[in-house]
């Protein structure tokens, strides 16, 4: 019997979050903006975000495969920028429907259609504040047994189940039945 990995990093406040700080069951990505997997996941997270709204949190982390995905480094660089400013979930949504078009002209133009200050995100985009970022997503996911994306996590421990729909829901609520703790 496989034993999945444990979560070593913990969530925290730095973490990109979306659902109420109290749910039951704590969804958390390891992700690339480049992958089609993750593009996929992405749909299934918006649709079990959309109907557990009470009890499900979710947690978003850069994992970019740059030996796969050449631009997927420069999308999470995007998305740390907009975070800066206010603009994370909308850029993170922005890029997995833009998958196909991550260059860097694309992500200037993305970043001007969500209204970001775009004086500040050339700065921001190459800045230390977003490499470190990225860097501690990367090094978080490495220590947790992250080697390919989407990686995730439900209440600390690695999902290595059916990613679909129902393979997601069916360990949510035995989560939730077994009251499993959460790596808040």
């Amino acid at each position: 019997m496989n034993i999945p990995a444990k979560l070593r990093v913990p969530l925290s406040d730095a973490d990109h979050v979306l659902g109420p700080a109290d749910a039951p069951v704590v969804l958390l990505e390891y992700g690339d903006y480049e992958c089609p997997f993750c593009a996929a996941a992405h749909e299934l997270v918006a649709q079990l975000l959309n109907e557990m709204q009470r009890s499900l949190r979710y947690a978003f982390r850069n994992f970019p495969v740059s030996s796969v995905h050449p631009d997927s480094v420069d999308a999470a660089r995007a998305a740390e920028a907009a975070a800066l400013q206010k603009r994370f979930w909308p850029m993170h949504d922005t890029l997995f429907v833009n998958q196909d078009r991550l260059d860097r002209p694309h992500l200037v133009n993305y970043a001007a259609a969500l209204g970001l200050n775009l004086k500040r995100f050339p700065a921001d985009f190459s800045g230390p504040a977003v490499e470190q970022r990225i860097e501690s997503d990367v090094y978080g996911g490495v220590r947790s047994g992250v080697n390919g994306t989407p990686t995730f996590f439900i209440n600390g421990w690695r999902f290595d189940g059916n990613l679909s729909y129902q393979g997601l829901r069916e360990t949510f609520e035995r989560a939730q039945s077994m009251g499993l703790v959460s790596a808040r």
